[in-house]
């Protein structure tokens, strides 16, 4: 009964109190009829907290997202199924499931009446604009009487896990020689016969330089063939994903971070479609996906890692080793000093092929973030020892910037200046 009590509404409990009033006022004037009147004002609301009682012992809920996977922008759709299972049918039943704001705003729903064992689907949608794994829920229900003298919350499912990965771009080409980081790239080395130099060539791939056809191969195979400059390494590739905090600027969906995070998606992803191995590290070597123990790495792996990252502290750009272990290596940087770029020159092999793509992170930044270093002093040194450097600005699509990146990979010197947006 307390429990019940606890749940009247204002209207509820002034009812309650009228009753006795009256009640008390009937037997000090010895009014039966009055009596009949408080008797039944008195019960009035609390058979109406006992019926709302009843009403939510009875009620179940369970939640589906389709799909529990999706790419910032893209839409989920949440399915709510409700069931009431008690011997009274439900009314008056408010549900609100909770929302993180990244997703949208909560939604609510007044259902009048839930008939018994019947169920009753609701559907709202969500939008995410920002990546990262999102929990949804729990559903809360405020059940109330038809006459709104008793209402009690209750919660009806639980959370719900909505994965929320970074927005891929779709690219085009390959750097210099499209043999980059190929684990076996399909080519070959023919030999036709006296007189015709030893060519080394591989099917075409869209994106390639069609003046590298080579015509001979391609008349005696029946497929368009071109011819790879440099042989293959068959190393692989790594991706660098430099997400630390302080070298980064604006917040929110449009903060450089998250345009990083998207880039280097984007890059593993392209590279895997065209059968590459790659490797995602973060800016002190940590593998984040296609570490050997996975033999490789899917595009989900990569992207559900990427969902999660959260920005680093660290100070430091390199731990003190090679961060391609040996492998090409492509860096997505944010602001870079010349001593974190003289750093990364340091433990870096300069006959090995590295490039990198410097984020003009100023343009990124809000009115109230500090300064950081401007890319030029960094892009000079990078370009001096031997590396592709192509700087990017938000006012640049990232097609354009990878576009950027792949000519300085085939034109390296410290003459090179890429430089889009």
């Amino acid at each position: 009964m307390r429990t019940a009590l606890s749940g009247l509404t204002t209207r509820g409990r002034c009812l309650l109190a009228a009753g006795f009033a009256a009640g008390v006022c009937a037997a000090v004037l010895n009014e039966r009829d009055l009596l009949r009147v408080a008797a039944f004002v008195i019960a009035l609301p609390l058979l109406a907290a006992w019926l709302a009682t009843r009403a939510r012992v009875g009620l179940h809920a369970a939640r589906f997202l389709a799909p529990s996977r999706v790419p910032v922008g893209a839409a989920s759709e949440v399915k709510l199924d409700l069931r009431s299972t008690g011997r009274l049918p439900t009314g008056g039943l408010m549900l609100e499931d909770t929302v993180p704001y990244a997703l949208g705003a909560r939604p609510r729903f007044l259902v009048e009446r839930l008939p018994r064992n019947t169920p009753t689907t609701l559907r709202y949608p969500l939008k995410p604009v920002m990546r990262g794994v999102q929990q949804v829920g729990p559903l809360m229900a405020r059940i109330t009487d038809p006459f709104g003298l008793a209402e009690f919350d209750r919660e009806l499912a639980g959370r719900s896990r909505l994965v929320v990965v970074p927005r891929v771009v779709r690219l085009s080409g390959l750097p210099g020689g499209s043999g980059m980081g190929a684990g076996d790239d399909g080519s070959v080395r023919l030999r036709a016969g006296q007189g015709e130099d030893d060519a080394v060539v591989r099917p075409y791939r869209q994106g390639d330089d069609l003046r590298k056809v080579h015509w001979r191969s391609t008349a005696r195979r029946d497929e368009l063939m071109v011819r790879v400059e440099e042989r293959p390494w068959r190393g692989g590739t790594t991706v660098l994903l430099d997400h630390r905090v302080h070298a980064h600027r604006g917040s929110g969906p449009t903060a450089s971070l998250e345009w990083a995070i998207s880039f280097a998606a984007s890059i593993c992803l392209h590279l895997h479609h065209f059968g590459h191995q790659v490797r995602l590290v973060s800016e002190d070597g940590r593998v984040l996906a296609g570490g050997s123990s996975d033999g490789g790495h899917s595009d989900h792996v990569v992207l559900d890692s990427l969902a999660a990252l959260q920005g680093s502290h660290r100070r430091e750009l390199t731990g003190g080793t090679d961060p391609g272990a040996g492998q090409e290596v492509i860096a997505v940087l944010g602001g870079l000093t010349p001593a974190s770029a003289e750093e990364l020159i340091r433990y870096r092999p300069r006959g090995m092929r590295s490039m990198a793509v410097l984020l003009d992170v100023n343009a990124w930044a809000g009115g109230t973030d500090a300064p950081a270093p401007e890319p030029e002093d960094a892009r000079r040194l990078l370009t001096g020892a031997g590396w592709g450097v192509a700087i990017a600005k938000p006012s640049a699509s990232m097609q354009q910037v990878w576009q950027a990146l792949c000519a300085s990979a085939g034109n390296r010197g410290p003459s090179v200046r890429s430089e889009v947006g």
